[in-house]
């Protein structure tokens, strides 16, 4: 049986616990329910805080979970990714006053303040600057209004909430993360995390593509087909109409639009877009 970490709460849990319901696990009723045992699946749930999971999987103690790549480095356990799950993007940022620091060399010999001091003391060591480390515990941005630290590191969508605390980000980011599902490092695959990455990327293919059906004059067939490739090439039947054909491929969900509009240019009528549900490919 497959032992799973996921994220108790936040909105990396509300995503995880959705895409995990998607992929056709069961998903929790209550809140405070930690554990749940699907039988269906071979899998048991751990619901637990997500910058716990990566320690958890790295011992061994369960054999896989969800978490983010900010906090998979930060903990330096011995855990590594399996793959990245597209939800849960941010970027970690340093951030000070508007125009007292410009570069990643003007922080040395200053504090910065940091959730993430494990990650933080890596990438200043690989940069060979030296600080001030200040852990702290939650939010960080008033960190420099309280005089703690001359700047932070911060974990950060898009920066808004740095700059409604008269911050201004500076230098390179240090690290682009996102939701992964981890694994020990170096372990054999446990039991049935094969099926669960399997079911995971159909989710992400329903996710990112739509099923496109039209009908186009056959001699028009490679221009179409030049607009909807599809995955390993589209479906052609020949309709009932002499000199037709009906076209089925999967096309980006972002931009389908725009081959509509092109496709109806070359000729192509009866355009139908539809949501996949899931997908093997």
């Amino acid at each position: 049986m497959l032992r799973l970490a996921v994220p108790n709460k936040g909105a990396l849990a509300e995503s995880a616990q959705y895409i995990l319901k998607e992929a056709g696990y069961r998903s929790r009723k209550d809140s405070k329910e930690l554990v749940l045992v699907d039988l269906e699946n071979s899998c048991e749930l751990f619901f637990l805080r997500p910058r716990d999971i990566a320690v958890y999987v790295g011992e061994g103690t369960l054999d896989a979970g969800i978490t983010g790549r900010d906090m998979l480095f930060d903990s330096g356990a011995p855990a590594e990714e399996v793959m990245p799950l597209g939800f849960g993007r941010s970027t970690f940022r340093f951030a000070a006053k508007p125009g007292t620091l410009k570069s990643l060399s003007d922080l040395n010999g200053l504090r910065v303040a940091t959730s993430y001091a494990g990650l933080l003391d890596k990438y200043l060591a690989e940069h060979g600057i030296d600080v001030r480390v200040i852990k702290l515990d939650g939010a960080v941005e008033t960190a420099i209004r309280l005089g703690v630290a001359d700047a932070v590191a911060d974990v950060v969508e898009t920066g808004t909430t740095l700059r409604n605390v008269g911050l201004e980000v500076f230098a390179e980011p240090i690290m682009q993360s996102e939701a992964l599902l981890i694994k020990r490092e170096g372990a054999q695959e446990p039991a049935g995390l094969s099926q669960l990455i399997r079911r995971l990327q159909g989710v992400m293919v329903a996710r990112d593509y739509v099923m496109m059906d039209y009908d186009i004059k056959a001699e028009r067939i490679e221009e179409a087909i030049a607009l909807t490739p599809g995955m390993e090439g589209p479906t052609v039947s020949p309709l009932h109409r002499e000199g037709w054909v009906a076209v089925r491929a999967m096309v980006r969900r972002k931009g389908h639009q725009q081959v509509m509009d092109a496709l109806w240019d070359i000729g192509a009528r009866a355009i139908l877009v539809t949501d996949i549900y899931a997908a093997r490919l």
